[in-house]
């Protein structure tokens, strides 16, 4: 059966991103520069066969990132049996309602990025209702950062999951991803796709912290919304292998313990778990 990894990105380094946010990246790893270009070529010999990528690339002039959608639109068409493009908007710049139509319309692209906290944008300010009724109609999943940076200058209340919830309450046709979980506000990004039936959520760049992971997927757990939860990695940030071996070992952390484990058949369905019929990507 086959995986879909549905958050991953596309990026040349450091041609898609400012001097500023390269010595902030830099700052957050202790002085050590990634190069995060990515090839597709080192995806696959990181990941498992069989695998379907949805990827993106960026828009936020505030961190100073910034990804052309006809990137995307040539790394997918590069590979694509494999890979699903996603176009990225900032709605602070002028013209983000032309590229919104011309990523989809022109370019082929098949769902919306967008970055609250590194644009410095709210996603329920009613001047973004242009977005939300465009991807209503044209059945376009919207995929956002919610979850804490390192980079300075991007405000935190931006990115709070709750901010999702008056979205959905008017825009309820809207398939939103809520990218990693919320992290640090796992509880709150699990209240607010519990209640909506259209919004999901990734576990995308959390097996890091594999403690807080195992805590964020018990609330999930107790809450019962395995169904809400989609696989997904970061990529280059971090690999599908990576991600399967940190979620699957997670129970191993707990024994001589009587902490709760996870339920390990939720965990491989979650693995498995064809997102694209749910997103409106089939």
């Amino acid at each position: 059966m086959p995986i879909v990894d549905v958050h991953s990105h596309f990026w040349r380094y450091p041609d898609h991103f400012q001097d500023d946010f390269r010595s902030q990246a830099r700052r957050a790893r202790a002085g050590v520069e990634v190069d995060l270009t990515v090839r597709f070529e080192d995806y696959q010999k990181t990941s498992v066969p069989d695998v379907r990528t949805i990827v993106f690339g960026g828009k936020a002039k505030l961190s100073g990132l910034w990804v052309d959608d006809r990137d995307i639109q040539q790394y997918v068409a590069a590979h694509p049996d494999q890979l699903i493009g996603y176009l990225s908007l900032d709605p602070t710049q002028p013209g983000w309602e032309r590229e919104l139509q011309e990523g989809h319309q022109e370019l082929g692209l098949r769902g919306i990025k967008i970055m609250p906290m590194y644009a410095g944008f709210r996603p329920d300010d009613e001047r973004l209702d242009p977005l939300w009724k465009y991807a209503g109609k044209h059945q376009l999943p919207v995929l956002l950062h919610t979850g804490t940076t390192f980079i300075s200058q991007a405000p935190i209340e931006c990115t709070l999951p709750r901010h999702l919830d008056p979205v959905a309450t008017r825009f309820p046709d809207v398939k939103m991803i809520l990218a990693h979980l919320g992290h640090p506000w796992e509880g709150e990004c699990i209240a607010v796709i519990r209640k909506h039936p259209n919004l999901y959520s990734d576990i995308s760049a959390l097996h890091y912290r594999p403690f807080q992971l195992y805590h964020s997927l018990m609330l999930v757990q107790e809450y019962g919304v395995w169904d809400k939860v989609l696989f997904g990695t970061d990529y280059p940030f971090t690999t599908v292998q990576a991600t399967l071996d940190g979620v699957r070992g997670l129970n191993g952390m707990l024994e001589g313990t009587a902490l709760p484990r996870l339920n390990e058949q939720a965990i491989e369905k979650m693995i498995y778990r064809d997102s694209l019929p749910l997103l409106g990507l089939a």
